[in-house]
């Protein structure tokens, strides 16, 4: 699927979270929604965006901004990154994929010369409509929440 842009539907996902519960695109009917899509938990700039978000949360939830995050670990992981850094939102275990290729994110990245499939680091901002009105594709993962509360300004 080719990426995602500004005016946009977004698609209508569901996952699971790090509780097994059912997230949906529907679930957020008339919230802006932040979704933000990360590499790996526990790695450095994962957990810097992460810890960001939540130092921030309560300014977010303020704004009304629903914060999900979204990687391709399992339930398991999530669960432990959640309970290491006190993260006050849900993370989505997308282990097939589904989502990241829903919103053109699973895409192929280089390493030490290494090429193999990863997650671009991309967060979505979907009005209470479910129309896509920011996307952040530089993420500055130490003040990512200060990018969120901008583009939306």
């Amino acid at each position: 699927m080719s990426k995602l842009t500004v005016g946009k539907k977004a698609p209508k996902f569901k996952g699971v979270d790090q509780d097994g519960n059912k997230i949906q695109l529907s679930d957020f009917e008339g919230q802006t929604l932040a979704i933000y899509f990360y590499p790996k938990d526990n790695t450095p700039g994962c957990t810097a965006q992460a810890c960001d978000i939540r130092d921030n949360y309560k300014v977010l939830s303020k704004k009304k901004i629903a914060i999900i995050g979204v990687s391709c670990d399992d339930e398991k992981s999530h669960l432990k990154f959640i309970q290491k850094f006190e993260l006050p939102f849900p993370l989505i275990a997308d282990t097939d994929q589904k989502i990241v290729n829903q919103f053109g994110v699973w895409v192929e990245k280089s390493m030490y010369g290494r090429n193999y499939m990863g997650i671009a680091r991309t967060t979505f901002i979907i009005d209470p409509n479910g129309i896509i009105s920011h996307v952040i594709e530089k993420v500055d993962t130490k003040n990512h929440s200060a990018q969120i509360i901008a583009a939306l300004s």
